[in-house]
């Protein structure tokens, strides 16, 4: 995008060849910093983008490590749970069956 119009009073003082010849020698100035900034802004993009999917991956890992120690801590404890069940329902019928015979 080319830089405005100066003031007429500019161009009457140092004539229009040379206004028009800095303003072209500025938009060309702009033009390079604008091409040199979005360059740069890609490269660091490409770069977050990189640290970004690594941080991802090493989180996923994470996630499924504690997940699978989650998993197995559950398992333990489903383990406790049944056989506290099963020697309850066991010492109940074995009570039941005593006081039912004669």
């Amino acid at each position: 995008m080319p830089l405005a119009k100066l003031s007429e009073r500019f161009y009457q003082k140092f004539g229009h060849e040379l206004v028009d010849e800095l303003l072209g020698v500025l938009n060309q100035m702009d033009a390079t910093y604008h091409d040199d900034l979005r360059e740069l802004n890609e490269v660091n993009f490409a770069r977050f983008d990189a640290k970004l999917d690594q941080r991802m991956a090493e989180l996923r890992t994470e996630f499924r490590t504690a997940m699978a120690d989650q998993r197995a801590e559950l398992i333990k404890w489903m383990f406790v749970f049944w056989i506290g069940n099963v020697a309850t329902m066991a010492g109940l019928m074995f009570g039941f069956v005593h006081l039912l015979k004669p």
